[in-house]
């Protein structure tokens, strides 16, 4: 007669253990880049919300502030956009230097929020802005915030499954 109890499965170690803690994250960046290919947003930009995700603690919550600084800083960056486009006429070279000056001190000032207070989320936000040369519209806050949030997901999920497979 064989025994109907079911033997848990051996624990990782080793190598093993990080490689398949290398291959969660892996595995997890590919499906979250075909993702990306599949609505039509940029792969790049989903990574900027997966390193938004790290910058400060690793829980969902710490996650969703993360990603929520990212996302005002994107919005940050489109207003940006929009004063150079405004200023450009009239301030010439100047219109850059300006502009950065009032953005950067109002996101270094938001320091002084009890909970919105990532500084680093805030300008991965400011630089997805930048490096993507987008129009200041909504369809471009939606579609930038859209592979943002799909990074910072992908990373919170990444996170558990590693620690998953850490303990076991």
């Amino acid at each position: 007669m064989t025994s109907s109890i079911v033997s848990p499965a051996p624990a990782f170690t080793g190598k093993l253990r990080f490689l398949a803690i290398s291959a969660a994250a892996a595995l997890t960046a590919a499906s979250a880049a075909h993702v990306t290919t599949l609505i039509a947003v940029p792969a790049w930009a989903m990574f900027m919300g997966w390193v938004a995700y790290y910058t400060r603690g690793h829980s969902g919550r710490d996650g969703l502030v993360n990603y929520a600084c990212l996302a005002l800083g994107i919005a940050l960056g489109l207003i940006a956009v929009m004063a150079l486009g405004a200023l450009a006429p009239t301030f010439g070279a100047f219109a850059l230097p300006s502009v950065v000056l009032v953005v950067a001190t109002l996101v270094v000032s938001l320091r002084a929020m009890p909970v919105l207070s990532n500084i680093p989320a805030y300008f991965l936000g400011l630089v997805t802005v930048f490096a993507s040369h987008a129009q200041p519209t909504l369809a471009a806050l939606a579609e930038l915030g859209l592979a943002g949030a799909i990074g910072s997901f992908a990373a919170w999920f990444a996170s558990g499954w590693q620690q998953r497979l850490a303990s076991r």
